[in-house]
């Protein structure tokens, strides 16, 4: 069990008395005493990691004991939410990009960019630019990246090059064309596998258009933009075409076999595949796939900009013993033995100028795809919208809505989403003095 911090007071006014409504509808530092306990919150897999890298830490830093807890990805978000409202959060958390504008609508985090100013370690100009900005909401910085995700082409290099391609597509047009030819479904072969049950896929493809996704500083659904519906007829198209199966990742079984198989020749998904692919498929074929960053409809590809932060509790006692544990994980060589341990890649330039990412080649598609990414919308509802807008994508791809219904559908659903968001926005400004 970790010891809570003991909160401290705080002096919320109407406007966090609205805030913290909405969670429920939805959910100058002292220094450190000495010889005291850090709690560190990790979600899933990291936790098993980061026990590896706490000894140097402890070592050089003596005074402080960094108690982990990891919780399960399952069950993350509302043990945070729990913790916030009994005054329980730890010092400091791993918090994924996309949960983090909630924490600070709660008035939950504390803003580091006067520690970030001070620090001989932390650089924001040394972090991919689109992932330092998911940690920035309404101009004030609320966390530090701690490692990155973003999606890209898995591809099959020899089935390409077989079917008269040298190289992997760079546009929409190019794409089309390759999907076309690799596709046999009489033979149960297909150009990619994009899982109906998967948001992220339509959601890289949708990041790729001018218009925002959400439209009104976050108020309501941008679905029915032009943009959007390109990025959904071109989804819809790839299954209508038989160009991927329209199956769930549940239906699909085991996707490295598959792909081992040539079942399919792409495969859009993120870093940790990198690891899968070379533990599962035989040393025969690990010269047969590559991977490539994203086509965009006509040039080069946007990826949705993802991956962990960490994070301060403004309730810590211990915030300048947390800031040298966020200086300590954002070193380079120890971002570089993260990756070694892990694969989760780090946010830094400079960590991917040394250790096994420097001369991965099978790495060096991220490298390039994390210098064009985008954040998804900075609101707490943004996973609740993507779902549902997987779900009514899978009704186009049955032949049950039209792309013009489909968009309409999705910005019914979230502007009913957004309407707790909106009912805040409105009486908090009813405080504003």
């Amino acid at each position: 069990m970790i010891r809570a911090a003991r909160p401290q007071r705080s002096r919320r006014g109407p406007w966090l008395a609205c805030l913290a409504l909405y969670s429920v509808l939805l959910g100058s530092c002292a220094p450190a005493p000495a010889g005291h306990e850090l709690t560190f919150w990790t979600i899933g897999r990291e936790g098993e990691a980061i026990v590896k890298l706490l000894p140097a830490f402890e070592r050089a830093h003596p005074d402080i004991h960094v108690k982990v807890q990891q919780l399960p990805l399952t069950a993350a978000h509302q043990k945070l939410l729990t913790a916030f409202a009994g005054n329980s959060t730890p010092d400091l958390s791993q918090l994924g990009n996309t949960w983090l504008p909630e924490l600070v609508a709660l008035h939950a985090l504390e803003p580091l960019q006067a520690r970030v100013d001070h620090s001989g370690v932390v650089r924001a100009d040394d972090y991919f630019a689109s992932i330092w900005a998911t940690n920035v909401i309404d101009g004030t910085l609320y966390g530090v990246p701690w490692y990155v995700d973003t999606r890209l082409l898995f591809y099959r290099r020899d089935l390409l090059k077989k079917a008269g391609f040298d190289a992997p597509p760079r546009t929409w047009a190019e794409w089309r064309s390759q999907l076309a030819a690799l596709s046999d479904p009489s033979q149960h072969r297909y150009g990619i596998l994009l899982p109906t049950n998967e948001y992220e896929q339509l959601m890289s493809l949708a990041l790729q258009q001018p218009e925002p996704l959400l439209r009104d500083g976050g108020r309501y659904g941008n679905f029915e933009s032009a943009g959007f519906k390109h990025a959904l007829a071109f989804y819809v198209d790839t299954f209508r075409l038989q160009q991927a199966p329209a199956i769930t990742n549940v239906e699909a079984g085991n996707p490295w076999t598959e792909f081992g198989r040539g079942v399919y020749a792409f495969y859009l998904s993120g870093p940790w595949n990198i690891g899968e692919f070379r533990s599962r498929l035989p040393a025969t074929q690990q010269d047969d796939w590559a991977t490539a960053p994203l086509p965009g409809p006509d040039g080069a590809g946007i990826g949705a900009a993802g991956g962990s932060s960490l994070v301060i509790f403004r309730t810590s006692e211990h915030k300048d013993a947390a800031w040298q544990l966020i200086e300590y994980l954002s070193q380079p060589a120890v971002q570089q033995r993260f990756y070694e341990l892990l694969g989760d890649m780090p946010p830094r330039r400079s960590s991917w100028q040394g250790g096994a990412l420097r001369d991965d080649p099978k790495a060096r598609a991220f490298r390039e795809q994390l210098e064009q990414v985008k954040p998804t919308p900075p609101v707490p509802e943004w996973e609740r919208i993507a779902n549902e807008m997987q779900l009514v994508a899978a009704e186009a791809i049955a032949g049950r809505l039209t792309i013009d219904q489909a968009a309409a559908e999705i910005d019914r659903r979230a502007d009913a989403i957004l309407a707790k968001r909106r009912w805040v926005l409105e009486h908090a400004r009813e405080h504003l003095p």
